[in-house]
């Protein structure tokens, strides 16, 4: 496998006073073209305020940090405004128009991972910006315009060239923006840090995921996702996607190690990882993590919203399904060691704790 799957941090590719936009480049990260994934973040900062917009890419996003209001428009539906916190995620399916504000001291920092099948570039997304320098109506003829919307030339002039930023914005300390409803999040946000756990092992890991059945948006985005919380130098079983999904994975907090292994048993990425590393496992490669004294936590999206796993270690692995036989002819070992090697990894699945 001749792809550079090295983990990487994103870039800034634009920002001001509001905030930033940063993504990761596929000409740094190749495996975002060749799966057809992209990846960004926006940070704001206290009264911050992402201008509306939409994408070419349905994407999930997941809140890393902070706490703020988001505006989500389904096509031919009203708005909804959102509370959104750390540990959420909401599902954005294609034609979603969305908004994002911070209005706490806190720096609220979102990250967006989708499927670029449909996008302009492979790789990559596309926003489609309301308003701003680079909104949609600047291409517009003024006549265009005014007619569109109904009111003078002089009005339209105003509407589309009074906002001369780009993207993001800082709204003035005393400005009201729409007060966001609980009701609205029902839905459309699993906060994955409070959700039921979808596994849980003592001195091993946590497991939160995201499919249909708890946020149904999912569907329609195309996408799974998980959060993983790997304790302290516990690790997380060799296995891989058996549907032919990606894997791509952003480090959330902590730190650790990954090692990928592809066709022909060769190891195609040893990394250690840190908070802010991206990486993205082809299909059908195996993966294995090991986290720090600190542990480890990361987001990742599967490109299926109901993703299957096989692991190849642990009780619920393929080596406990198998007939001793087979795994005596397959190791060519004697029935001593098949035996110990059976007895092993017989409680524990998914997550192992540290060695004693």
């Amino acid at each position: 496998m001749d792809v550079d799957l090295t983990p990487k941090l994103a870039k800034q590719i634009y920002g001001g006073d509001g905030g930033s936009y940063h993504a990761w480049c596929p000409s740094e990260l190749p495996m975002l073209k060749e799966g057809n994934i992209g990846a960004a973040k926006i940070a704001l900062s206290k009264n911050g305020f992402a201008l509306p917009r939409y994408s070419d890419s349905a994407k999930v996003a997941y809140v890393l940090q902070g706490c703020g209001v988001a505006g989500i428009v389904l096509p031919e539906k009203e708005e909804k405004v959102i509370a959104i916190k750390k540990g959420d995620a909401i599902a954005l399916p294609f034609g979603v128009v969305t908004w994002w504000y911070n209005k706490e001291d806190t720096e609220l920092v979102l990250l967006f991972l989708g499927d670029t099948k449909t996008a302009h570039k492979a790789g990559s997304f596309t926003d489609m910006y309301l308003t701003g320098s680079n909104g949609i109506f600047t291409g517009f003829s003024t006549e265009f315009v005014s007619r569109a919307w109904d009111v003078e030339e002089s009005v339209a002039k105003t509407l589309v060239s009074s906002q001369t930023a780009k993207g993001i914005v800082k709204l003035d300390a005393g400005f009201q923006m729409p007060e966001p409803k609980h009701s609205n999040r029902d839905g459309m946000v699993v906060n994955c840090e409070e959700a039921p756990l979808d596994v849980d092992i003592k001195g091993g890991g946590k497991v939160v995921v995201l499919n249909t059945k708890n946020l149904p948006l999912v569907g329609e985005v195309g996408l799974g996702a998980d959060l993983v919380r790997l304790d302290g130098s516990a690790m997380c079983s060799p296995g891989f996607s058996c549907d032919s999904a990606l894997q791509v994975t952003y480090i959330v907090r902590g730190s650790g190690r990954v090692e990928v292994v592809g066709p022909d048993g060769k190891r195609v990425l040893e990394a250690h990882l840190k908070a802010g590393n991206l990486f993205i496992v082809p299909r059908f490669c195996v993966v294995s993590k090991i986290g720090d004294p600190d542990g480890m936590d990361w987001f990742s999206i599967i490109t299926t919203p109901n993703p299957i796993f096989t692991h190849l270690a642990g009780k619920t692995s393929t080596w406990k399904a198998l007939s001793p036989q087979v795994l005596q002819a397959a190791f060519k070992v004697s029935p001593d060691v098949e035996k110990l090697f059976s007895s092993k990894r017989s409680a524990e699945e998914i997550f192992f704790p540290p060695p004693n």
